[in-house]
């Protein structure tokens, strides 16, 4: 949301007006887990991070100045822990509003013995502009976000032109955007999109879509797609300027 935006929304706020924000996403809060919810206690002191906290110091968060990853809608965490173990010269972020989500992403986290991973259990569009400073990523994720997949729910999918514009700020000059879907039509959304928001370069060498990184891990979702003949699309866009 830009200043004039935030500023008209605080203004009819003020006047006690409801304005309706279109979300990406729907509150399913489904029950934690014995587990979930033990795992959410105990970490939650040391890996949690909280939007009233404003804009982060991300050196003094991880205790060091490596380059940080972030990842929007986590989903249960299995990956991103993955990620965070197998590369513990970076430090990541995730986002993610669905409680279960985060209680199995930390539980996950504390079992293999992670120290560089941080979590949020909030709206990654109000973490992103309050909470992340300019310049501070060097590396963005989102991976299989909600699809929306009747035409009339188009304008809930979160790729639209004002959200990637308002990441690129976020990112360093040099950093990178990665999306994947197992949507096609999903896909060529997030390529328009990204094709027509400036201070981007599309990574592939074929000016559309990327093989899947070895640094992404394969889902059992992913698995079982490829089994089923289904594809997935991954899109790579560098900030350029």
């Amino acid at each position: 949301m830009n200043d004039s935006s935030k500023t008209r929304l605080e203004q009819a706020q003020q006047e006690g007006k409801y304005i309706r924000r279109i979300r990406s996403f729907v509150k399913r809060e489904g029950r934690l887990t014995k587990g979930q919810a033990a795992a959410i206690e105990k970490c939650w002191p040391t890996m949690g991070l909280e939007h009233s906290q404003g804009l982060l110091n991300l050196s003094e968060v991880f205790g060091n100045d490596n380059d940080v990853v972030l990842e929007i809608g986590f989903g249960m965490g299995k990956s991103l822990v993955e990620m965070a173990k197998n590369a513990p010269h970076l430090n990541f972020i995730g986002i993610e509003v669905h409680k279960p989500g985060v209680g199995a992403c930390l539980m996950e986290a504390d079992e293999a013995g992670i120290t560089n991973l941080r979590v949020f259990e909030h709206d990654a569009v109000e973490v992103l502009a309050d909470c992340i400073k300019d310049a501070g990523l060097s590396t963005m994720q989102l991976f299989f976000p909600d699809p929306w997949h009747k035409k009339r729910h188009h304008k809930r999918r979160i790729v639209q032109l004002e959200f990637v514009e308002s990441l690129r700020s976020k990112l360093k000059i040099g950093g990178v955007f990665h999306m994947a879907t197992d949507w096609e039509n999903y896909a060529e959304h997030m390529l328009e999109v990204m094709n027509a928001a400036p201070g981007y370069d599309n990574l592939s060498e074929t000016s559309d879509y990327m093989p899947r990184p070895d640094n992404r891990p394969l889902t059992k979702f992913e698995q079982r797609g490829h089994r089923l003949g289904h594809g997935v699309w991954d899109l790579m866009f560098k900030r350029c300027n």
